[in-house]
């Protein structure tokens, strides 16, 4: 070989004492002591990153009920089977969320729960005798709300809210649906078709699916319209819901209504492209900030929630 290695002993350097660092030791985490309280382990995170961030959220996230604005939380329902429901029911009770927007599968599991206080089957145990979704009182329960609701011309969520208290299933003080019904707080329902098992019962009717859910979608865009000043929260929907998030700010910007400045924030195990591009970045880009946090639901939640209300507690 021909080629030497270069000769770094012209290299021009700097001292470091000069030189601009982003990472400084005032920047550094804390330790706290036995018996810390939320505020204390949060005021003690490094100041970087989601360190950084996270408070920031906290801060908006209180600034938006402090002002009466609105809160709307986007969810999969991954975040009902790892039993978040309670809190997230708390924020509605203390009238800090105003709004839910969940997915199909969201009101398969909190029906479940509703009424016998358990759900997710194990697929791979029942998917190969065909078994699967197959369960007789879910798709019978799930789909006479929507039948139901579309006779009454009413959206899904409030069909599904209403169906549940009606039928007084002992757990219904679990129930994210029958909780919001309620307590008068709108939740809409954006189904995919095909996606949930109780599209495969005998008892689905297409068009009252559709029709529901299509109430929901401008019922979501009614909510949306509002949001200036306030908060969307995506948790754990990686393709529908921001999408719809993403149609709906399209429409209310379209009909004229000021939305610009307000916060959004993605949490969820994983990077997606569709929360990221439609959540926090491009509805935001005119005015407001967007977040994204990675984590587990089960630990992530009920952080946040710890930490906004620990907030909303000061004077």
């Amino acid at each position: 070989m021909s080629e030497k290695p270069i000769d770094l002993s012209g290299l021009h350097t700097y001292s470091v004492h000069d030189r601009f660092s982003k990472v400084t030791v005032e920047h550094f985490a804390r330790p706290v002591g036995a018996g810390a309280t939320v505020k204390e382990l949060l005021a003690s995170l490094p100041a970087q990153f989601a360190g950084v961030d996270f408070p920031d959220l906290l801060n908006r996230l209180a600034s938006a009920h402090r002002n009466k604005r609105p809160v709307i939380i986007g969810m999969g329902a991954h975040v009902i089977k790892v039993g978040l429901n309670p809190l997230l029911i708390n924020l509605m009770e203390r009238s800090i969320i105003t709004g839910l927007a969940l997915n199909g599968a969201g009101i398969v599991h909190d029906t479940e729960i509703a009424m016998v206080g358990r759900t997710s089957e194990d697929v791979g145990q029942v998917l190969g005798s065909g078994a699967f979704g197959a369960a007789k009182e879910t798709g019978e329960e799930v789909n006479a709300a929507i039948n139901r609701g579309a006779e009454k011309n009413i959206g899904l969520g409030q069909a599904m809210g209403e169906h549940l208290v009606n039928r007084k299933f002992p757990f219904n003080n679990m129930s994210l649906l029958a909780s919001a019904y309620r307590l008068g707080v709108p939740v809409t329902v954006h189904v995919a078709l095909g996606t949930d098992i109780v599209h495969i019962h005998p008892s689905a009717d297409g068009a009252a699916i559709g029709q529901t859910s299509h109430y929901d979608f401008r019922l979501f865009c009614s909510l949306v319209s509002e949001l200036d000043g306030g908060a969307y929260l995506n948790i754990g929907s990686a393709v529908l819901l921001p999408e719809v998030f993403l149609k709906a700010i399209t429409v209310v910007r379209n009909l004229g209504y000021h939305v610009e400045n307000f916060t959004t924030a993605n949490f969820d195990f994983v990077r997606h492209y569709r929360p990221i591009t439609n959540v926090v970045n491009r509805p935001t880009a005119a005015g407001g900030k967007g977040f994204n946090f990675v984590g587990h639901h089960e630990l992530m939640i009920p952080l946040l929630i710890a930490g906004l209300l620990d907030i909303l507690a000061e004077k």
